[in-house]
């Protein structure tokens, strides 16, 4: 006798369809990449109320500000379209916005000026329209003048000096100076870069300055003097010097916090500028960052929670952690579950808030409970903000692991994500073509960070590697230095060893090897393009083909950068010309996709365009897509959409599989 089931049927179970890698169907379409997606940065607690800035890639990447109370509400945008909240000092901007006690001022790309917002939604004009742009702006309604950097790019001051001229400058709330460059006050002058004006209740002023040729996670200057109502007076320095960068400032009550790499880590110090000694202690010590490479303004690798308490964002050999450090005992407590990381954090009375970042699930801005108990993954986080609309499943989400190879200066660091999509498996025997990255700066890191770019590609059944070469942050000055003078070949060697290593441990195809890096990346792309025979395609976003352009035409930031990386231009010519791609295209042998925008002033066009015609030249296959709009770094929707359509029909040409995208097919130029 057979039983009658009973409750409702089971659907059966699917088994994965089996499908080459690479033309795996990924429920992550482009148009995700884009729409229903946005960036989350520049976090700030005001009293009871939080402050963040979005950015929006169907807007054309506009930037936009936005509040609401810490306690929960609806965010309101505080800066509606047309206005992008964004200042090009030092050419990659950030320190946007500034605010307390309920004034805001921020930079509008548009015409350049600082805007003061009041609570009535009020709008002042505070500087002048022109050739000039400000940043990192410190608000002191009870002064009535905000603290600023300024970068001067009128033609009289860059011929007078042979380069814009920044400066720490006070502007009054009032208005007063909106109708005139020169009505604001000049506070400190003289060094080549400022950042970080840091103003405590007590009139005292703290900031970060550094010179030509270095780079601000070289050698800086951490400075302090009293303002008074002639300027500053009492200069000191309290940190900082040819081999120590002193960053991130910030006043607790009459003593100052700073990050320093004094002892070959980021760690963060305290200047007890309140007492007669005026010493300078390790709050913490340990080899671990607990700040990065200031790339941009603004920065906020920790935050206050009181007199005794920071948050901080720790990287431990390149992992993250979100801890608490006691001031006075130096003792640690987690806040978050171990991997999740902060790109930024602000605290104040009302509470704390963050952009998380975690390896398995998408970035978002949280506030933290700080009446609850502030342990580990009990730590009470309630999300604001999602950067994405459209998140994964778990069985889609490929998780990085830490991986690491022998390099010429020892163990070298990468993130390892293999292809995942419970949907589909691969012919038994087959190894996933391998997407190797190279991050840009070249000092910067890639971190175990969930995004949708890399599980576009995971989902599609590419693996990914993403190199934390010689000269990354996150593992010490050390490490980061190992790239002195040697860039194009300390990166390169590291990211063709570690493509090889993944074949090794059965990880990788060796006859489908990608490498693919944006600006320094697509340098390091280039050149391994150039100078090894490992890889058998390349992708590169907005590289440096030629070094001496780079040196000749870059903008001031980055004028000297390569000073440090290569050589003394032009006294080191023979060694730009030997490390530039451009000039080595005869060992070019894999197809090149090249994309650049087309108002780029950090890589000019003329940088791609010569390569591509070099490689036609010789018959290579290559494809160059130039946008529109676009500068250093991709914003628009369209521009992306493209660029990642470009890509997959570009790899599936040239590694022979069909993509499961209905995508344009990309005409590559000598493809047989």
């Amino acid at each position: 006798m057979t039983a009658t089931p009973t409750g409702p049927a089971r659907e059966p179970v699917r088994q994965p369809a089996t499908a080459p890698y690479g033309s795996w169907s990924s429920p992550v379409g482009v148009e995700d990449l884009t729409a229903g997606s946005v960036g989350l940065d520049a976090v700030h607690v005001d009293g009871d109320d939080l402050y963040w800035l979005e950015s929006r890639p169907d807007q054309a990447g506009r930037t936009s500000l936005w509040t609401r109370p810490l306690a929960g509400g609806e965010p309101v945008e505080l800066t509606p379209a047309p206005v992008d909240v964004r200042t090009r000092v030092n050419e990659y901007g950030g320190g946007e916005y500034g605010v307390r006690d309920g004034v805001v001022v921020y930079s509008a790309l548009a015409d350049g000026r600082l805007w003061r917002r009041d609570r009535d939604g009020s709008l002042t004009a505070l500087t002048a329209e022109g050739p000039a742009w400000y940043a990192d702006p410190d608000v002191h309604p009870g002064r009535g003048l905000v603290v600023a950097v300024r970068e001067d790019r009128r033609d009289a001051v860059v011929a007078a000096h042979g380069e814009a001229v920044t400066t720490l400058v006070t502007i009054p709330l009032d208005g007063s100076a909106a109708d005139d460059l020169d009505a604001v006050t000049v506070l400190a002058e003289g060094a080549d870069f400022y950042s970080t004006p840091q103003l405590s209740a007590e009139g005292r002023l703290a900031w970060v300055q550094w010179d030509h040729p270095d780079m601000p996670w070289d050698a800086t200057a951490l400075r302090v003097a009293d303002l008074t109502p002639e300027g500053l007076s009492g200069h000191g320095t309290v940190a900082g010097g040819p081999e120590e960068s002193a960053v991130a400032p910030r006043w607790r009550g009459e003593d100052l916090l700073f990050a320093s790499d004094r002892t070959g880590f980021w760690n963060l110090h305290l200047y007890a500028a309140g007492s007669p000694a005026k010493s300078v202690r390790a709050v913490h010590e340990e080899r671990s960052e607990f700040a990065g490479p200031q790339w941009v303004l603004g920065t906020s690798p920790y935050a206050l929670l009181d007199e005794h308490r920071v948050i901080a964002h720790r990287i431990t050999d390149g992992e993250s952690s979100l801890v608490v450090v006691d001031l006075e005992t130096g003792a640690l407590s987690t806040v978050a579950e171990p991997g999740v990381g902060a790109a930024a954090l602000a605290a104040g009375p009302g509470g704390a808030a963050a952009v998380l970042t975690r390896p398995d699930r998408p970035t978002e801005l949280a506030v933290l409970d700080t009446g609850s108990d502030l342990e580990g993954a009990d730590a009470s986080w309630s999300t604001v903000r999602s950067s994405t609309d459209s998140p994964l499943a778990a069985g889609l989400v490929s998780v990085p692991r830490d991986v690491t190879w022998p390099g010429a200066d020892g163990v070298v660091h990468g993130w390892y994500y293999p292809p995942v999509n419970a949907g589909f498996t691969a012919p038994e025997g087959e190894a996933p073509p391998l997407i190797t990255l190279s991050h840009g700066g070249p000092t910067s890191q890639s971190q175990a960070v969930f995004t949708l770019t890399k599980q576009y590609w995971t989902t599609r059944g590419f693996a990914v590697l993403d190199v934390n070469y010689g000269g990354s942050t996150g593992y010490g000055r050390p490490y980061r230095e190992r790239l002195k003078p040697r860039w194009g070949i300390v990166d390169v060697d590291d990211c063709a060893n570690g493509a090889l290593a993944m074949v090794d441990q059965g990880l990788a195809d060796r006859r489908r090897l990608v490498v693919k890096g944006g600006s320094a990346g697509g340098y390091t792309t280039l050149r391994a393009l150039t100078a090894t025979d490992v890889f058998t395609a390349g992708i590169s976003s907005y590289g440096v083909g030629d070094l001496e352009i780079l040196a000749r035409d870059t903008h001031k930031f980055e004028s000297r950068y390569l000073d440090r990386l290569v050589g003394p231009y032009p006294e080191a010519r023979d060694v730009y010309v030997e490390r530039s791609p451009l000039h080595h295209v005869d060992r070019l042998s894999a197809p090149i996709l090249l994309l650049q925008g087309l108002e780029d002033l950090v890589v000019p066009p003329n940088q791609a365009e010569a390569m591509a015609d070099a490689a036609r030249a010789k018959g290579l296959p290559v494809a160059l897509l130039m946008f529109e709009g676009e500068g250093h770094g991709f914003r628009r929707a369209e521009t992306i959409v493209a660029s990642y359509e470009a890509q997959v029909s570009f790899l599936a040409q040239v590694f022979g599989f069909t993509p499961a995208d209905d995508v344009p097919v990309l005409a590559v130029e000598n493809l047989s």
